[in-house]
């Protein structure tokens, strides 16, 4: 047998608890009970005896002993065993149980430890008596293991006694024994996080501390819920970090994608890129993108998953409902950081879920939800479903631990499917997806999506094209046939807004950067594409684009080989994504881009570099730090530096540049801001009537 195996490996020590329960100590166990029921038969033996001599005493009533209950045993259990240590969470009983068991491994060598492998059994066989639980069945490993058969037995102690050791062991498939290690309890909670929330000053007082879910009608009993509060009735333990507090702000101040990864980088104290069961929530005021905008899992940039926002700009006030919405959306957006999906998105997900969009969990959206936002608060219990529940309990260690996988673990489509033409459609509504014909490898790459009601009768629909919302979907056919669905950096998760469309007014489009997100650079190679897109609509319709085909050229001349090695990186397709950063640790990207405009600067694939070092310059740009004590430091924008950079490329336009004609556009609008910040009223009306001449051409192309 293997000795780098856990279920075999020998000189595998017991932990404190040094030897397995034997029958006579399961009996003594029951000990108290039995002493009891021995001194009952004694007085009946004596009665039998006959009368005893002189008067007849009173009859004394007896006391009813009461049967003492019986401790739970589900939790969390850990060995104290070398080579290897486990972790095991036993979920049979107490609180919504799964019936499931699972564990993750650690191998001890010297002073240091390390994660070795997870394992969960998913249909247990219980075998139960007063005094024992029995628990048997087929693991699935995270590795090739020898001995996948568990059986463990964990004594069933009375209330008032300590909690019983689980005694685990593993077998092979024709059941020989392998490893054995007991586990001492640890803990009713199946996983410990770490959360660490830090308040920027500018949000209003007082900020949400805790709902009470009988102030509106809603099922489950009445309580009042925290954000710990609700992890802790999933199973999971948060426990608040020392480093939570308040950061001073200027008021007013919005915050970008870009700022809020620095910050987090910069100030969360328990930061590390590594995986650990530590994560950040920012409660701040307002997003750049406005009040719709709720709250964002921003991390999906080198170690995913370890920090997310809430804006009270939209969640704001101290009604019944607001709390209610906050509690919700602290809830949904560190939800998204345990690597849970939206309700209706579960088929997305590596393995493949299935759709739940009638959930009622706290990773939907009320406004989404098909029966209306009213019938889901009136019948959502304040939980997680069924299936999130597995997640958070028993899923391997890497799926789960902030900083493990990448969110929705990978890109890989198992459901084409979705992207297929529906065989009937009375949605009354069309989506499109166009993009340039071809693109220099490197080169950063874009789609628009148009979407248009087709019949009148259709009068509203959502307003969110972009795929950062979670509503619309793209999927990527590589040139060697692969799928792929592309997912973004960012997660938005957005107020439920509706916008009215009229018969002059029936569309609106929007035009999205797709060559990098969450699983780095999705055009890596020169060839064919095919993209195709999905829109969720309102009344649970999904609307199916057109195919485009778009080609991804290789470099010809050795000026374009050098500018694909300049523009082609992971640390560039951050940068084009968040349109600039400060951020220290894409240091290298920036430098990418200056040598750019030093060297290329008359090619037109310089713009891009122009528009990002542009935007970025215009604005100013803070982080939260922590030296010594929480605070803001800021950039101020250098509006001299944007002007040099943004006016060639609005000079050009589209029809010089490679640059698509949304973000020419929106080029034009910042640089007529720098303009009015500078005290040129005159120059800023120039440049927006500009705009609006070439809007017009649009208009009547």
């Amino acid at each position: 047998m293997s000795e780098h195996d856990p279920t075999t490996a020998r000189g595998v020590q017991l932990s404190n608890i040094e030897h397995e329960w034997t029958l006579e100590e399961v009996a003594q166990i029951a000990a108290p009970s039995m002493e009891l029921s021995d001194e009952s038969t004694a007085l009946d033996a004596q009665a039998a005896a006959g009368p005893i001599p002189g008067p007849l005493p009173m009859p004394v009533p007896l006391p009813q002993p009461l049967p003492l209950p019986r401790r739970s045993v589900s939790g969390r259990y850990r060995s104290g065993s070398t080579p290897f240590e486990l972790e095991l969470r036993v979920d049979v009983d107490r609180t919504r149980p799964t019936r499931r068991v699972s564990g993750d491994f650690y191998q001890i060598a010297g002073g240091t430890k390390m994660y070795f492998g997870s394992f969960v059994v998913h249909a247990p066989t219980l075998s139960v008596t007063p005094t024992l639980v029995t628990i048997t069945g087929l693991g699935q490993y995270t590795w090739n293991a020898s001995a996948p058969r568990i059986r463990i037995a964990i004594p069933r102690v009375l209330i008032l006694q300590p909690p019983a050791a689980a005694t685990v062991q593993f077998f092979t498939l024709s059941w020989s024994p392998g490893a054995t290690y007991v586990c001492n309890f640890e803990s009713p909670y199946f996983r410990t996080v770490i959360l660490e929330t830090d308040r920027v000053a500018d949000v209003p007082t007082p900020v949400f501390s805790s709902y009470n879910t009988a102030s509106l009608p809603s099922p489950g009993p009445a309580r009042s819920l925290t954000v710990v509060d609700a992890f802790a009735e999933a199973g999971i333990q948060v426990q608040v970090s020392a480093g939570s507090g308040g950061v001073p702000a200027d008021e007013g101040a919005s915050w970008s994608d870009a700022e809020l990864h620095a910050s987090m980088v910069r100030h969360f104290s328990l930061w590390r890129e590594e995986p650990q069961f530590r994560v950040w929530e920012l409660v701040a005021q307002l997003h750049d993108l406005g009040p719709g905008l709720l709250g964002i899992m921003f991390d999906q940039q080198g170690r995913h998953r370890q920090g997310c926002a809430v804006f009270h700009s939209g969640l704001g006030g101290a009604t019944a409902d607001r709390l209610r919405l906050q509690l919700f959306t602290y809830v949904h957006e560190l939800g998204h950081c345990f690597n849970m999906m939206h309700s209706w998105q579960k088929s997305l997900a590596i393995p493949a879920g299935v759709d739940r969009p009638r959930s009622m969990s706290w990773m939907n959206y009320p406004w989404g939800y098909p029966d209306g936002q009213a019938a889901f608060w009136s019948n959502f219990p304040f939980q997680f479903d069924d299936g999130e529940l597995v997640h958070l309990r028993h899923a391997y260690r890497n799926n789960i631990i902030m900083g493990g996988a990448n969110f929705r673990v990978g890109a890989g489509l198992q459901h084409p499917e979705k992207f297929e033409l529906p065989m009937e459609d009375k949605s009354g509504l069309r989506l499109e997806i166009s993009a340039s014909d071809s693109y220099l490898l490197g080169e950063p790459v874009t789609v628009t999506l148009r979407l248009t009601a087709t019949d009148p009768r259709v009068e509203t629909v959502h307003p969110y094209l972009n795929p950062e919302a979670g509503l619309v979907h793209i999927a990527i056919a590589k040139p060697g046939g692969e799928i792929v669905g592309y997912e973004p950096m960012i997660l938005h998760c957005v107020l439920g807004e509706r916008l009215a469309l009229t018969q002059e007014a029936n569309s609106l489009q929007e035009t999205v950067y797709i060559g990098y997100g969450a699983d780095g650079l999705y055009f890596r190679h020169a060839g064919i594409y095919e993209l195709r897109a999905v829109y969720d609509a309102l009344d649970g319709s999904q609307i199916v684009s057109n195919i485009l085909r778009l080609r991804v050229r290789n470099p010809v001349t050795t000026e374009d080989e050098q500018l694909t090695e300049l523009l082609f990186g992971d640390e560039q397709g951050t940068l084009f994504y968040l349109r600039g950063s400060d951020s220290e640790t894409l240091r290298s990207g920036n430098q990418a881009l200056d040598t750019v405009l030093e060297r290329y600067g008359d090619h037109p694939m310089a713009a891009y570099a122009r528009l990002v070092k542009g935007v970025n310059a215009s604005r100013d740009f803070k982080i939260v730090t922590n030296d010594p004590t929480p605070k803001i430091e800021m950039r101020k924008a250098d509006h001299a530096e944007s002007l040099k950079l943004l006016s060639p490329v609005v000079k050009a336009g589209a029809e010089q540049t490679k640059l698509d004609s949304q973000s020419i556009e929106y080029a034009t609008m910042r640089l007529a801001d720098v303009q009015r910040k500078q005290g040129d009223d005159r120059g800023a009306q120039a440049t927006e009537g500009a705009l609006k001449k070439r809007r017009g051409r649009a208009v009547s192309v």
